[in-house]
């Protein structure tokens, strides 16, 4: 009978702890501090060099990138047609082409075909004029 007890209170904990790392909380990118800042190019430049080493250094990183805004959707702005930034909600800020903004998100991976640097869940830091 002891036995028993011992086993299923060790089950219990193993589902417990299973559950939680399993079932995790979502980063939340916006509050993330920036691992790296840089510009639209540099960043680019450094995946079509070496897109292995550079998934290495960046994949899952939280970065900040700055350029020039070259593509504008409802949900999506490509700047200096290198970086492809994907928002978690509909913009809802007046951004034109040809304007300069710096953004933040999670990098997830490089397009080799479009050679662009894909970003998501990023934010606005600033629309600089």
């Amino acid at each position: 009978m002891r036995k028993w007890i011992i086993i299923l209170v060790i089950a219990i904990v193993v589902s417990i702890f299973g559950y939680n790392y399993i079932y995790q909380d979502h980063r939340d990118i916006e509050s993330e501090q920036a691992e790296f800042t840089m510009t639209s190019s540099e960043i680019n430049q450094l995946f079509s060099k070496n897109s292995t080493s550079a998934e290495q250094k960046f994949l899952n990183k939280t970065i900040e990138v700055s350029g020039l805004i070259t593509d504008i959707n409802s949900n999506d702005i490509t700047i200096d047609d290198s970086v492809f930034c994907q928002f978690s909600n509909n913009l809802e800020t007046s951004l034109d082409k040809n304007e300069n903004i710096k953004i933040k998100g999670r990098v997830i991976g490089y397009d080799d075909l479009l050679e662009q640097v894909k970003l998501d869940q990023c934010t606005i830091i600033n629309q600089l004029k």
